[in-house]
């Protein structure tokens, strides 16, 4: 199972675009499913997202899912949540 393939629980990282900088601390914690723009926003990696996905919920593998909550308490401007589906 790939860190991107969502399961039943699956967790949804949910990112608040109009609060974010693009500080990209986010990214870096969670590199297996986020990029960055050419702006430096985080952005769901090719194949993280299925088609009809919003992109501001990004899919969190359990195996990513203490990185996940340490990048949502990292978030200087608290841009970050999680969520289930």
């Amino acid at each position: 199972m790939s860190p991107a393939e969502p399961t039943r629980d699956t967790a949804l990282l949910h990112i608040d675009w109009t609060r974010c900088d693009g500080r990209g601390l986010c990214a870096e914690l969670l590199a297996e499913i986020l990029d960055r723009d050419e702006w430096g926003y985080p952005i769901a990696r090719p194949g993280v997202l299925r088609d009809g996905d919003d992109p501001s919920d990004i899919p969190v593998h359990p195996s990513l899912r203490a990185a996940a909550e340490q990048a949502v308490a990292m978030c200087p401007l608290a841009a970050l949540r999680l969520t289930t589906r």
